[in-house]
């Protein structure tokens, strides 16, 4: 199941299994400092356009990404906002303590998707249970995993209630995973990226410039472009209000199908991050 959306404007969403809507252009806010940065950040972002805010426990910035929704002036419901429940919170009652502590830092009353960080072996089962208990319970409008390969997955779904409706992974030019994506596009699990520009790297690859050159846009713009042409969901983190404007000025051009096999094509099985199957934090 793929989604057949038009990638139309920044406020633009993919459709998820429940029928949300997720917009499918973000801003991402890791390594986004706690303090007036980020709070400009999200304000920059919602005045551009951006309805979609992704941020975790572990960023340390949920008190700031609060306070840059409130100072925007924008109503709640207008936005797409996303947390995750970090590593060492993981399990059932220690999930939905923690998604009540960041409720409380975000100052809001439910979230819109709620992740879990990373497959913590042993636990992320019960964490998962502890999501699902909260859907049921209307406090988030829909649930998902970050960071979970096709035998997490896979071990997930043999007990679950409900299927992860989103699967955030590293995803880039380097890191594309299809078999992976493919998986997900059959079981009804929307695919999200973060750092689609590979910590920086992509700007190095010279042969990405061809396609900047190509198309008059810049590398970034042409990754994202790319990514919402693979309906994957990006999130791109900045905090300048001109990058943050640049990253969203994607929906004046559209690449060729060649064009999209030919990033496809660049996959090296290269991380920027962890290794899902081998982290220890």
């Amino acid at each position: 199941m793929q989604n057949q959306t038009k990638i139309t404007d920044i406020k633009g969403s993919f459709e998820l299994r429940n029928g949300v809507q997720m917009p499918y252009l973000g801003l991402g806010t890791y390594q986004s400092d706690n303090d007036q940065e980020v709070v400009n950040a999200i304000k920059s972002a919602i005045k551009i356009g951006y309805r979609h805010i992704d941020t975790a426990a572990v960023y340390k910035n949920e008190e700031g990404v609060g306070k840059g929704i409130i100072e925007s002036g924008i109503d709640r419901s207008e936005l797409f906002l996303v947390s995750k429940v970090w590593n060492d919170d993981q399990g059932y009652d220690e999930t939905l303590k923690a998604f009540d502590e960041s409720l409380a830092r975000l100052g809001v009353d439910y979230l819109d998707l709620y992740l879990i960080h990373w497959p913590v072996s042993g636990k992320y089962k019960e964490t998962w249970k502890a999501l699902e208990y909260l859907y049921a319970q209307k406090k988030i409008k829909a649930i998902g995993v970050s960071n979970f390969l096709q035998h997490h997955l896979e071990d997930l779904l043999k007990d679950c209630e409900i299927v992860p409706m989103v699967n955030q992974m590293e995803f880039h030019p380097y890191l594309v995973q299809q078999e992976l994506i493919d998986y997900c596009n059959v079981n009804g699990i929307q695919y999200e990226s973060w750092s689609p520009f590979m910590q920086g790297k992509v700007f190095e690859l010279d042969i990405c410039d061809d396609l900047a050159k190509k198309y008059n846009k810049s590398v970034a713009q042409i990754i994202l472009r790319w990514n919402l042409q693979k309906c994957v969901v990006a999130i791109p983190k900045s905090v300048h209000e001109n990058r943050i404007a640049s990253n969203a000025d994607i929906f004046d051009f559209e690449l060729s199908d060649e064009d999209i096999a030919f990033l496809d094509g660049l996959e090296t099985g290269e991380r920027t991050g962890p290794d899902p199957d081998n982290f220890n934090f």
